[in-house]
């Protein structure tokens, strides 16, 4: 604490600094009007102060007065402090709003922030146990999922479409596969997880996926999860099982949760794609010379070097491909197209029934009619699509060109008026008996 004599005292923002500092001043004051010649009554009844106050700080000289602490004031949670503690030590996890309860139905009248503060002060800290990684033996495990990306397409200025991407990632190795794709449905799941393990030579023992409803249907009372059946059907041609991820805990797949973040920063942001083919044309480019030759930060191998080692271990690959079959009736509209999951087919124009039989390939649509294979279409992604093939539809014939007359002969007109009376010529003729 400190003041100018000659001038203004110093301000301090605490209260009771600011308090001595007055204190202070009067005191300066007291000494100043002593060496002006007043005495200690008139010097007492210009300050408004006692006398003996006067002499007292005369006596004692400039320095800041000392008082006796304040004694402390009755706190009204005191008497239940001993019951918050006993409370706390026995069931550390009690809320705030449940001690209040029980000490304001034993008499307490406070506010309940003053219950808080003093919980704060003597809860017990919690203990926050560090994270253990969990790493996969060379086989055991890849892990699913789909993330949203908003993109606009050079082809398509000002519109903003939303894909998907799913993502495979091997557990071991940290090897990366993935498509962009406009839908999550079963069929997508199902061409995605083909087209994976084709990629990789193999397949884990395992996939872990979070709830997607295409992987995951329900969760009976007994907590046994309930796949979707043609994923399962899928997986066991290729000796895999499905595993679901216990529920809100992402951290169960951190393997695949982390390289979206990855993803959007290092490959998304910052391009121009024209279409679907040239998003997933660069993408795959990015991931055999970005993605998959990188050093990973947490195995601090090379992914793909790391990969041909575990390649080894998958499953080997079936020798017959996945072919499974859902076979459906479907109406040939009146532009002769079949409408299959929000897309339409092409049948030939030769096509007599108005119902055909349609069956939906992991990777084709087959078309019958009469059991008799009329159309075979790559499955188109997305939706609103068509899809038509040439050799299905006739090509017009051509009109029979207009002989030119022989050189140098001409043509005679004659007008209506003559063929009229030709013709009443002839109509008389036929009645004439």
């Amino acid at each position: 604490i400190g003041n100018d004599l000659h001038g203004s005292p110093l301000c301090f923002p605490d209260r009771r600094e600011a308090w001595l500092v007055i204190r202070l001043e009067e005191i300066v004051m007291i000494h100043d009007l002593k060496r002006q010649g007043l005495s200690v009554s008139a010097i007492a009844r210009q300050t408004g102060l006692d006398r003996k106050t006067v002499r007292k700080h005369l006596a004692g000289g400039v320095k800041a007065p000392v008082y006796k602490p304040r004694p402390p004031r009755p706190r009204e949670l005191e008497p239940y402090e001993p019951y918050l503690r006993d409370r706390i030590a026995l069931y550390p996890g009690l809320s705030g709003k449940r001690l209040f309860r029980e000490i304001a139905a034993m008499g307490f009248k406070g506010g309940y922030t003053t219950v808080t503060d003093f919980l704060r002060q003597c809860r017990p800290p919690r203990l926050v146990q560090f994270e253990r990684r969990f790493e996969t033996p060379a086989g055991r495990q890849a892990q699913v999922d789909f993330a949203q990306f908003k993109v606009a397409f050079s082809d398509e200025p000002g519109v903003t479409r939303i894909f998907w991407l799913f993502s495979m990632v091997l557990g071991h190795s940290r090897w990366l596969w993935g498509r962009f794709c406009p839908t999550q449905d079963l069929q997508t799941v199902m061409r995605c997880h083909i087209d994976a393990f084709d990629a990789m030579g193999g397949a884990p023992s395992e996939v872990l996926y979070d709830r997607m409803k295409t992987a995951v249907i329900d969760e009976d009372a007994e907590g046994i999860v309930i796949y979707n059946r043609s994923l399962v059907a899928l997986l066991d041609h290729y000796g895999a099982l499905p595993r679901a991820c216990r529920p809100y805990r992402a951290k169960t797949k951190g393997k695949i949760e982390r390289p979206y973040r990855y993803i959007r920063q290092d490959f998304f942001l910052g391009r121009t794609f024209r279409n679907a083919d040239d998003l997933n044309l660069q993408f795959r480019e990015w991931l055999d010379t970005v993605a998959n030759v990188r050093l990973h930060a947490t195995t601090r191998r090379i992914v793909s070097e790391h990969f041909a080692e575990e390649q080894p271990a998958l499953t080997a690959l079936p020798a017959a491909p996945y072919n499974a079959v859902l076979t459906i009736e479907r109406r040939v509209s009146h532009e002769g197209m079949v409408s299959v999951g929000g897309n339409l087919y092409s049948v030939p124009d030769a096509t007599r029934k108005r119902v055909v039989e349609v069956q939906n390939h992991p990777r084709e649509i087959r078309i019958f009619e009469d059991r008799k294979l009329i159309a075979v279409h790559p499955v188109l992604d997305g939706r609103n699509q068509r899809r038509v093939d040439p050799s299905h539809r006739r090509l017009a014939q051509p009109r029979a060109a207009t002989v030119p007359p022989p050189a140098g002969l001409e043509i005679t007109r004659r007008s209506l008026g003559f063929y009229e009376a030709v013709g009443r010529r002839l109509a008389g003729s036929e009645v004439r008996p």
